[in-house]
């Protein structure tokens, strides 16, 4: 049986785990993840991810029993490849939404942390429990983590192998939203389908910006910027959007951005 599905919805493509009960990541199910995100990288028609491992858990990382079965050298290849995996994950060109549900331990938080961004439901547990087996997190976790909550809490997650419930984990950083429970994949596919909306090359230019611009200094940083700034210039997106601004003007005018808020009155601001 298939341990990964893939729902589509339009644009929206939602990559469900499904090696019951635990969904804990075995070399089969590695590779048909790792499958499946090269066939949505290559995607023009995917415009969205939201990873989900169900109601009842998201993931309980990866299968114990068969990595203590393995010697150093095995265990050094497995761990490359789950790795990669998972930054494959990381680079998909368009937005991903992992939406936590129950339990995402070891391996299932460092998926989730591949992800642009995290809704949590309110039963929801994370954790890296891996330092109270005598090892530690091989697939991004001391990474990734410490990008996104800091060096001193990440530490405190790591080396204290803690679970963190999701109204802790939002105060953390860890997650952006907590839903109630039963609705994390409706959240989570909200959102996906609202990027959809967008257009897919500024939205590819954006993610490369900010996940390679903040792995550099300042200067290459703002060099990333320019560079992919010039480059959606040349977009229809960019062109359709640019002529659009110009011709919705305002009385005087202007043109106007859409959403854009109300003329502060200086006579009602505090």
């Amino acid at each position: 049986m298939p341990r990964i599905r893939l729902d589509t919805d339009g644009p929206v493509v939602t990559v469900r785990l499904d090696n019951p009960p635990m969904n804990a990541f075995d070399s089969l199910q590695r590779e048909e993840l790792a499958a499946c995100v090269r066939e949505l990288a290559d995607s023009p028609a995917v415009r969205a991810v939201v990873l989900h491992g169900g109601e009842r858990l998201f993931a309980a990382g990866a299968d114990i029993k068969a990595l203590a079965a393995m010697g150093p050298e095995e265990i050094r290849g497995w761990n490359r490849a789950l790795q990669r995996t998972f930054d494959e994950v990381a680079r998909l060109p368009m937005p991903v939404i992992a939406a936590v549900t129950g339990y995402a331990l070891g391996g299932g938080m460092e998926l989730a942390l591949a992800a642009d961004y995290r809704v949590a439901a309110q039963d929801a547990v994370l954790a890296q429990p891996e330092v109270q087996l005598g090892i530690m997190p091989g697939s991004g976790g001391t990474q990734r983590l410490a990008r996104l909550i800091g060096p001193s809490r990440a530490k405190n997650l790591l080396m204290t192998g803690r679970r963190v419930k999701a109204e802790e984990a939002l105060r953390l950083g860890l997650v952006d939203e907590v839903v109630p429970t039963g609705t994390a994949l409706q959240a989570a596919l909200t959102y996906a389908r609202r990027l959809s909306e967008g257009p897919p090359a500024a939205l590819e230019a954006i993610k490369e910006a900010v996940d390679h611009g903040t792995d550099a200094g300042m200067a290459a940083g703002l060099a990333l910027e320019r560079a992919l700034f010039t480059g959606v210039f040349g977009t229809a997106d960019a062109t359709a959007g640019l002529h659009e601004f110009l011709n919705r003007s305002s009385p005087e005018g202007r043109g106007e951005l859409r959403d854009q808020p109300p003329p502060v009155d200086s006579r009602t601001t505090t």
